[in-house]
């Protein structure tokens, strides 16, 4: 008799309950920094209290629960700010409390906007990212590429039956590989099939790797795709070729050639057509676009750093297509 299947049912009712158990922990917590930095709020505005009233507040409280920590001086002020930055947001104030305080307080002392606040909660809850991968993203400018790469994808979003709004990026960060600037197409390939967890932090842990190198039969001619996903949430596959050049519009042709191959050989009835993405080492945003606008597949250039992004830069160059945005709406 096997056994095992019944053993595996009730490890994962156990790992299950831990998991409930951490959360409704976390709920807790999340509510009661909430709840003291509320009190201060109002304690600041009523009472006029300052940082020699907080002082004694978190001496006070050392002595009175000796074996509770988080209560520092500088811990008060942040639950103080932490419930005036998301008091007057019902929908943040809620989302907030299915994070630990450490995302919490990363995210808050990192991004400036409710924005892009919002999109790091929300991109923790779905990721399910450890403390560290979140500093991963936010230090990569994770949001800022993300809302590029969005601004760039309105004609392949018209093409498609699927929504692919904050799925995919303008810029790619490839750091984790350690790749010499004398990298070839070849070390990317092996290196993101040999640490699929790793790129799949920076891709996105919808993805699902279906294989390097993927084999397709045309004709009489064989071919390969670099690399080849399939997007769980898109219900699609996502073919990946490589270039360690600059982008070229001869290289759309091959893309869509792979695509089309895809759709009708590969793809079930019951998924949605094939996403290309070229990821080259750079791009002229305006020979993308020349030729994009006559490309008929649902195909995107991004571009790709072996190095963490400059994020000045990344935030500056967002800035500017939010003042478009803002330009565009006053001249309707």
């Amino acid at each position: 008799m096997d056994v095992q299947p019944k053993f595996e049912h009730i490890a994962k009712l156990i790992s299950n309950a831990k998991q409930q158990a951490y959360q409704a922990v976390n709920i807790e917590l999340i509510n009661l920094y909430w709840t003291i930095g509320e009190y201060l709020h109002l304690q600041t505005i009523e009472a006029g209290w300052g940082k020699s009233m907080v002082n004694q507040l978190s001496n006070y409280l050392k002595t009175e629960q000796p074996n509770t920590k988080g209560f520092s001086v500088q811990n008060l002020w942040r639950m103080k700010q932490f419930f005036e930055s998301y008091k007057d947001v019902p929908k943040l104030s809620t989302l907030l409390r299915e994070i630990p305080w450490s995302h919490n307080m990363a995210i808050l002392s990192s991004a400036k906007t409710l924005e892009e606040r919002e999109f790091y909660i929300r991109l923790v809850i779905k990721e399910h990212l450890s403390f560290r991968e979140l500093e991963r993203q936010i230090n990569s400018s994770y949001y800022e590429r993300v809302m590029l790469g969005n601004t760039k994808l309105s004609t392949l979003s018209r093409d498609l039956p699927q929504k692919i709004t904050n799925v995919f990026k303008d810029t790619y960060v490839l750091e984790m590989f350690q790749l010499s600037s004398m990298h070839s197409e070849k070390d990317i390939k092996h290196k993101i099939s040999q640490n699929i967890s790793a790129f799949l932090l920076e891709f996105g842990r919808d993805f699902s790797f279906m294989g390097e190198e993927y084999p397709l039969q045309v004709g009489f001619q064989d071919f390969a795709i670099d690399l080849l996903f399939y997007h769980r949430a898109l219900r699609c596959m996502v073919a990946i070729e490589l270039k360690i050049e600059k982008f070229k519009p001869a290289h759309i042709g091959q893309l869509n050639f792979y695509l089309e191959a895809l759709d009708q050989t590969v793809k079930r009835e019951d998924e949605n057509p094939s996403i290309g993405i070229l990821l080259c080492k750079g791009k002229d945003e305006t020979v993308v676009e020349f030729a994009l606008n006559r490309s008929l597949s649902p195909t995107l250039v991004a571009d790709y750093k072996t190095k963490l992004p400059n994020k000045i830069a990344l935030k500056q160059k967002w800035q500017e297509v939010l003042s478009q945005f803002d330009g565009n709406k006053d001249n309707e």
